[in-house]
């Protein structure tokens, strides 16, 4: 069940025009061999694992280096891809998933191969592990923002598909934004599963349980989950009688929407990526962790047809306010904080 790809990208052209997305990073091929990046579902998913593959891609292409994509991973043991990978030269392991966190630095250390990974900030080491635990709090404060502007029955929902430290923190951004745009407006909150990433049928199902609740705006946050949940969207009627909207994460999923998608938080990591190239040949990799901001643009929120232009020059006006450092959104990680801002749905 896992597909493997592999891909060199060494012509000047390409590598030039992708460096914009880079930063300006000067590297040399010769010194990092291939960077390799192992993804638990399909690199098509319009959301996290498609992210995480096209930055590695994109990456690679403007370093003029290798990259092997394994996908379809699943959640297990991971461990005798890792070592395979490295075995076969990967001079990077890119373990896309919180579940790899444990398996890829111990196969890191085994082979003596750097690795990247998520959600364990605190597990940097010098030369072997940094963390990539993306934060899109920022734009998920904008997405609550747009809720409550949008809302009209005053409720708003946030469905997710397990509580990684990355959702607890979107969760918590989303659920100030939209407090600090209308503190009437309620925030309900519901869990799939402790690790339902790719279970759609739980996530239609959720999602409709918190729509029933009142919600007629969705944040979600769910990798394959967030299909079902769009489905949810798209089936049932808010407690108004009128349309439910969606506001997804990561990706965009424009291409697919039938009129219900509002918005999206959507991620870059290809400065990610290549601040790890670029680290790897400076001798620096695993003594900082990386992140996504709104100031680079690796971190975005996504404009529909849905989004009215008087209050999208407004959540404009207010990105301004973050980046100038008017408004300050602190990331926070726990699932406390979460609970703190929401009413739980059962």
């Amino acid at each position: 069940m896992k597909q493997w790809m592999i891909e060199t990208a060494s012509r000047t052209a390409l590598a030039l025009a992708l460096m914009g997305g880079v930063g300006t990073v000067a590297l040399h091929a010769a010194e990092v061999k291939s960077i390799a990046i192992l993804a638990p579902e399909q690199g098509t998913d319009m959301g996290w694992n498609q992210q995480g593959v096209d930055a590695a891609k994109a990456a690679a292409a403007a370093a003029g280096v290798e990259v092997v994509v394994a996908e379809n991973l699943g959640y297990g043991d991971v461990r005798p891809t890792l070592r395979e990978l490295g075995e076969d030269g990967a001079s990077l392991l890119i373990a896309h998933a919180s579940g790899y966190n444990t398996a890829a630095p111990e196969i890191g250390a085994e082979l003596n191969i750097p690795v990247a990974i998520v959600d364990s900030p605190d597990k940097l080491e010098a030369g072997k592990v940094a963390d990539y635990t993306a934060s899109g709090h920022q734009g998920a404060y904008l997405a609550g923002r747009l809720a409550a502007k949008m809302s009209r029955t005053k409720v708003v929902g946030i469905v997710v598909s397990g509580e990684p430290p990355s959702w607890n923190n979107m969760s918590v951004a989303f659920a100030e934004g939209v407090k600090a745009e209308d503190p009437a407006v309620e925030v309900r909150y519901a869990v799939i599963g402790p690790a339902a990433y790719a279970d759609a049928a739980g996530g239609k199902r959720v999602t409709e349980t918190v729509i029933a609740s009142g919600a007629d705006v969705i944040f979600g946050q769910g990798n394959g989950s967030s299909f079902g949940m769009l489905q949810a969207v798209e089936t049932t009627k808010a407690t108004d009688g009128g349309k439910a909207y969606f506001i997804d994460v990561i990706g965009d999923k424009t291409s697919i929407d039938k009129g219900y998608l509002l918005s999206s938080v959507v991620w870059d990591l290809t400065p990610v990526y290549g601040a790890m190239i670029e680290d790897l040949k400076a001798d620096k990799f695993g003594t900082r962790n990386y992140d996504i901001k709104l100031s680079d643009n690796s971190l975005s929120l996504l404009k529909t047809k849905n989004v009215p232009d008087d209050i999208w020059a407004q959540i404009e006006a207010i990105k301004a306010d973050i980046v100038s450092g008017k408004i300050v959104v602190e990331p926070k990680y726990d699932a406390d904080s979460v609970h703190k801002l929401v009413k739980a749905v059962q």
